[in-house]
């Protein structure tokens, strides 16, 4: 069939021209109008759902009791649940429904909706409806948006929080939701504008009017009625009862009680305005702040709905922006260089193409200087842009977006893509000049020449493409978050690598017939000069090794087992640390402590870091938004902090933020980045490298034990941003009822309840409507009686033998309770989290678990369980050995197919360990680190090496087929295949050179391992194997005589 495909190409040589350039056109042109989708990551979303549920005014316990736990057991039995996660905070209760990968997030959502169907009836009144988050991705938030006052806030100009908050709620997010691929917009900062009646329990005890007089009153406030239809002087009227209004004002005339007479119509009306204080106000109570740059501010956050392109949303966001400022009003700033994922896309995006682009440019150096020829160069290189065309042309029809993975891929290939190309040129242009030489009359024309050359290298061409792809197989194996990852990385390789193979046996025919048929062309009859000394050179060097065959066997042996007592000594991780442009950095203060009071720490830490000269901007979020995922108290801040690097590392930028944020009292500070800490939340559930949980029931005893294991592996070397989640004791007030004083006094429980939930929680009584914007109106005490200890135990209640200080029925007892509750499939547990600086990850990890073994007692009834990224490197790591045994034999058994020898299969594979040599010395002089992309490369020269073996052997028995004696043919044939041999290695290698610099930039991380791995086991396979393969092959060939 290849001799097929060859012949059809060069009788159809025109057309096979014209496709080719029609593709090349095509590709161009569709890359130039942005027709293909870019993104970081290929899809990385495990499906997740959030179930979100407000339960205002419930402690953390009752919430876990009486919200949580019903979800939970509801949620458990779901399919394909792998891990159900909750928090039950003050309030509000979060439940994620964790599912395996692989499963459809719309299924999994549709299946959790009809399991919450049933849950509603279950839930206590003060809980509101259970709500499921948006359908977004691990990587979901795309853009933070910042609002905050160009003036001074003292300034006559300038605009309240309120006036700020309105304007993002009612006006930015309702445009940002209307765009496709938004899925949510949360707005942090500020208050929502509401309306509040504020009662004077002095006045209403002067006026004798009780709480169920006034929420009696309150009914139906400001609620429109409808009194059906009129027929009259021939129309029809629609009756209704306009009786809301948008002014406070009127609401303060609505009649609460008649007093002064029995008769109403000689008493006097008292109003709402007589015992109470109506003004707008911020919503209470606040649950979250924001700043800017040390400003109060305003943060929109928008994620994106899954599948969605990043780069093109953020466009059509900032498009929409630019619609929307002019009619803002002036003093508004609008900032949106906080947190932009897109900048993080572009700059790793054009690294990429740069090492891609630099890699090629080598590519082409190599040949030139050995082939000399500008036309032979030009057949060659031609298969790098045919190739990356066409693997984008197919990743993009399966569902494929152009990313860091999927472009690392091709990045890698670059120097193979040639390989085939030059096999092919290097051949046709030895025997078109064998060609040249022969008399004019036994002279073949020059397209059947080519068909020979070409038909010669078919076969080493086709089983090398098969058996490189073959090394990538165990990719395929990979599941969760590397699967995703590293799977799309191979997909790339695998199609550009087909799709080089193909060019190799149409189009490099085809340019070689044109280009190289000539002899008018100018085609060299004589070798180039470079090409022609070091194939001298290497017949000398040759000659004296077979004189030295044990020598160089031992040699290598040795150099073999040195590299594996290395290799026990580099460190494990799982993948490299990213460099995302931009710090995420969490600061917790103690719970229990105010919103203003977490805001100031907040502020006087952004002023800190804005004091870092590399940071460009910093934008903070204390506490969390109204439904919101991402549950964080009042006493954790989020802060985002862009930055440019300027002759500092990351690693010593950090070290100076650590070192200025040290000085804040009673915080816990955690520096991250945005997408690592997201993906290290979807692994362990927290977002940090390392995660030991502690389970147990009772929570005092998981603090405690949590606190002696932070302390204990605080002097492990390399382990930072030891934190230990804060569920920890917070103040309560308490009103306890006294049973037998109630009863006296005639007040039954629910009127208590009713009492404590409308004095000092509020209560919503209606609504009111600003240009058809909905504001709470809401019943509740003054501050002066409400906003302290001694002013709730001040206000007074209202019983059947008059009106009595609360004190009187309840006591006012401040007490503590937990700020906050987590729990993991169904057990409660408490998280001790840390990060790794400057050392291998699993290599710390062990030696926490050895001190916490060596120094912690675990309560009876409690268990530890680490987890984190280490968990998925050790099962990477098993899946990718048992994968690679079995791509070993796929490569065996292809080896065989071709050379019928398992002798001669298993003297190619000796490459393998030849290349492990150079791979393991590149990993120690630079990172030190094995990683599962540094396994992944070494897997990959499992097949990238055989082609030089596979050179060899094949020539060796062409030889030996006409003829020649074993010395003779192994110095004639290592001769040969010099020139291809090195020249595809260099091309590979050198290609790699760019990604394996430059590992530090955003983009390159996570193919760096396996370019640096690639990169030396190239270069020692090659220079072993045209000594050893000979050497092996000699005695192999020996014996059998």
């Amino acid at each position: 069939m290849l001799d097929r495909i060859i012949k059809g190409s060069l009788d159809r040589r025109k057309l096979v021209l014209v496709a080719a350039a029609l593709l090349l056109i095509v590709g161009c042109a569709a890359m130039l109008r942005d027709t293909f989708d870019v993104d970081i990551f290929p899809d990385l979303n495990a499906p997740t759902v959030a179930i979100m549920t407000e339960a205002g005014g419930l402690a953390p316990e009752e919430v876990e009791k009486l919200v949580t736990y019903p979800i939970e057991t509801a949620m458990g039995g779901a399919p394909g649940v792998r891990r159900v996660r909750s928090s039950s905070s003050a309030g509000f209760s979060v439940v994620w429904v964790e599912h395996e990968w692989g499963v459809d997030p719309y299924k999994a959502r549709q299946g959790i909706s009809e399991r919450l169907s049933g849950i509603g009836s279950t839930l206590p009144p003060e809980a509101g409806i259970p709500v499921m988050g948006p359908p977004t991705s691990v990587l979901g938030e795309v853009l933070i948006i910042g609002l905050t006052n160009k003036t001074d806030s003292l300034s006559t100009d300038s605009l309240s929080m309120l006036q700020l908050r309105t304007i993002a709620d009612r006006t930015l997010r309702p445009a940002l939701l209307a765009i496709e691929g938004v899925s949510q917009v949360s707005v942090l900062g500020g208050q929502e504008e509401e309306i509040q009646i504020k009662l004077n329990t002095p006045q209403m005890a002067h006026y004798g009017i009780s709480l169920e007089e006034v929420l009696a009153a309150c009914d139906g406030l400001n609620t429109n009625s409808s009194g059906g239809n009129l027929s009259d002087f021939g129309n029809e009227y629609l009756v209704k009862g306009s009786i809301s209004t948008s002014r406070a004002d009127e609401l303060g005339l609505t009649v609460v009680k008649i007093i002064g007479n029995d008769n109403a119509n000689t008493g006097a009306p008292v109003t709402l305005s007589d015992i109470a204080v109506i003004e707008r106000g911020g919503a209470t109570p606040r649950i979250g702040a924001a700043g800017e740059r040390g400003k109060e501010a305003i943060l929109l956050t928008v994620s994106k709905q899954t599948g969605a392109s990043t780069t093109r949303l953020t466009k059509a966001i900032e498009a929409k922006l630019a619609q929307l400022v002019p009619s803002l009003p002036k003093d508004i700033n609008v900032s949106t260089d906080i947190f932009r994922q897109a900048d993080f896309i572009d700059s790793s995006v054009n690294n990429l193409q740069q090492s891609l682009f630099e890699g090629a440019i080598f590519v082409i150096v190599v040949l030139f200087f050995f082939l000399m020829d500008i036309r032979t160069t030009l057949i060659s290189v031609i298969a790098i842009p045919m190739s990356i065309i066409v693997t984008i042309f197919v990743l993009h029809a399966m569902g494929l977006t152009i990313n860091t993975m999927t472009l690392g891929g091709i990045a890698i290939a670059i120097g193979s893509l040639v390989d085939d190309a030059i096999v092919d040129v290097e051949n046709v242009y030895k025997r078109l000049r064998a060609n040249r030489a022969l008399p004019k009359e036994q002279q073949k024309n020059v397209v059947s020449v080519v068909y020979e050359a070409s038909r010669e290298v078919r076969m080493p061409i086709f089983n090398s493409s098969l058996i490189i792809m073959a090394s990538f197989l165990p990719l395929f194996f990979l599941h969760g978050i590397e699967g995703r990852l590293l799977g799309s990385l191979g997909i790339a390789f695998i199609v550009s690598l087909i799709a080089s193979t193909i060019v190799a046996l149409t189009l490099t025919p085809v340019l070689c017939s044109y280009l190289l048929g000539d002899s008018a062309s100018g085609t060299k009859d004589k070798e180039p000069a470079p090409a022609a000394w070091l194939r001298r050179v290497y017949n000398n060097a040759l000659t004296t090794g077979m004189r030295h065959k044990r020598a160089i066997l031992w040699w290598t042996g040795i150099l073999f087992v040195a590299s594996m007592c290395i290799m026990a000594t580099l460190g494990r991780s799982f993948l490299p640390p990213f460099n995302e442009g931009s710090f995420t950095i969490n600061i917790s203060a103690m719970p229990g402590i105010s919103l203003e009071e977490s805001d100031r720490i907040g502020r006087t830490a952004e002023r800190i870091i804005m004091e870092v000269p590399e940071i460009t901007t910093v934008a903070r979020k204390t506490g969390r938004a109204e439904l919101d995922e991402h549950s964080l108290g009042v006493n954790v801040s989020e802060i985002e902090a862009p930055y440019i690097l300027d002759g500092r590392t990351r690693s010593e930028v950090a070290d100076e933020l650590r070192h200025k944020l040290a000085d804040i009292p009673g915080v816990n500070i955690e520096i991250g980045q945005p997408v690592s800490h997201r993906i290290d939340a979807m692994l362990s559930g927290t977002e940090a490298q390392i995660a030991i949980k502690i389970f147990g029931p009772d929570l005092p005893t998981l603090h405690r034990t949590a606190t002696e294991i932070s302390n204990a592996i605080g002097d492990v070397n390399g382990i930072t941003d030891i934190a230990v989640e804060q569920q920890v004791e917070r103040p309560h007030l308490e009103i306890r009822p006294r049973r037998h004083a109630m009863a006296y006094y005639g007040i039954t429980p629910g009127q208590l309840a009713r009492w404590v939930s409308v004095n000092i929680g509020g209560t919503e009584v209606g609504k009111i409507y600003d240009d058809g914007i909905p504001r709470s109106i809401r019943l509740m005490s003054s501050e002066r009686w409400r906003g302290s200890i001694d002013g709730i135990s001040s206000l007074t209640i209202d019983t059947q033998r008059g009106i009595v200080p609360i004190t009187y029925v309840a006591d006012v007892v401040s007490t503590s309770g937990p700020n906050t509750i987590n729990r993991e499939n169904l057990n409660r547990r408490i998280v001790v989290s840390a990060n790794v600086e400057e050392r291998d990850l699993r290599g710390a990890v062990n030696e926490a678990r050895n001190v916490i073994e060596e120094k912690i007692k675990i309560p009876e009834g409690y268990n530890v369980v680490y987890s984190g990224q280490f968990e998925s490197e050790a099962a990477a790591t098993r899946t990718l050995v048992l994968a690679s045994i079995g791509a070993l034999i796929i490569i065996l058994i292809l080896l065989y197919m071709e050379f019928h020898d398992i002798k001669e299969s298993l003297i190619i594979l000796v490459n393998m360990p030849l290349a492990m040599i150079g791979g393991v010395l590149m990993l120690r002089l630079t990172s030190g680190e094995l990683n599962i992309p540094a396994i992944i490369g070494f897997i990959s020269l499992l097949g990238i090496t055989t082609r030089n073996g596979m050179l060899l052997i094949s020539r060796y028995n062409s030889l030996h087929n006409d003829g020649l004696a074993l010395s003779e043919r192994i110095l004639k044939g290592s001769s040969d295949r010099l020139l291809p041999i090195i020249m595809t290695a260099l091309t590979s290698a050198l290609a790699l050179a760019p990604l394996a610099l430059r590992g530090g930039d955003p983009g390159n991380e996570l193919q760096s391992p396996m370019a640096i791995v690639i990169l030396g086991g190239l270069l020692t396979s090659t220079l072993l194997n045209i000594f050893v393969i000979p050497i092996l092959y000699y005695y192999v060939q020996h014996r059998k005589k």
